[in-house]
């Protein structure tokens, strides 16, 4: 059944996708820095890291992330709302010998998109906070069908009043009121000039 969008609504989803696209044009996203972080190094690598399972990435912007779980023993679906860093990320994957799918789709329509899951680990550097507030429960939906028993997210997010419009950011609290089915176990700031967290919820909800 087709979902229904107010004519706002549908100004706000254009706004954000020309927003994503016209930073990829001139070749500066500011969240894509060709560096993994360290806060998903420690999670795959460091003390009690995971073990190696499926993992879906949204917002992968040029594959960099993705690239790096694959390296290191994970199955990686990828997904990105623009064409331009879904054709990056394939040729980085592909230099890289690594084996990473990456599809073009929108994070919060991912039945259209073709990934089942069950996955063991999602990835989200600095998609969800960008998301029009009428996508997010759809976003929390679409994560909580997919996710295993135990599933964690890790999630990069800019805080409230970071950017010049009302809506952009996310905090804690939204995150638990909106993730049923999730604990979020560990909130971290970041360390960027503007207030950004490091958030890590588990899914405690049964398959």
């Amino acid at each position: 059944m087709s979902e229904t969008r107010t004519a706002a609504e549908l100004d706000q989803e254009a706004a954000v996708r020309r927003v994503l696209e016209d930073f990829y044009r001139d070749g500066k996203p500011p969240w894509d820095s060709g560096i993994t972080p360290p806060e998903l190094v420690v999670l795959i690598e460091g003390p009690g890291a995971l073990r190696p399972g499926r993992v879906l990435e949204l917002g992968c912007g040029t594959g960099t992330n993705a690239v790096y779980l694959a390296r290191h023993g994970w199955q990686v679906t990828a997904v990105d709302l623009v064409d331009r860093a879904v054709r990056q990320a394939r040729e980085k994957a592909d230099a890289a010998e690594a084996d990473v799918t990456v599809l073009c789709g929108d994070a919060t329509r991912l039945d259209e998109v073709g990934v089942p899951g069950p996955y063991d680990l999602f990835f989200d550097l600095s998609c969800y906070c960008g998301i029009p507030p009428h996508r997010r429960d759809a976003y929390a939906a679409n994560l909580t069908k997919r996710a295993a028993p135990d599933a964690r997210l890790l999630m990069f997010g800019y805080g409230p009043g970071a950017f010049d419009d009302l809506w952009s950011g996310v905090t804690a609290d939204e995150l638990s009121a909106r993730f049923a089915g999730w604990h979020l176990a560990e909130v971290t700031p970041g360390t960027n000039l503007v207030p950004t967290f490091w958030f890590t919820l588990r899914h405690t909800a049964a398959a």
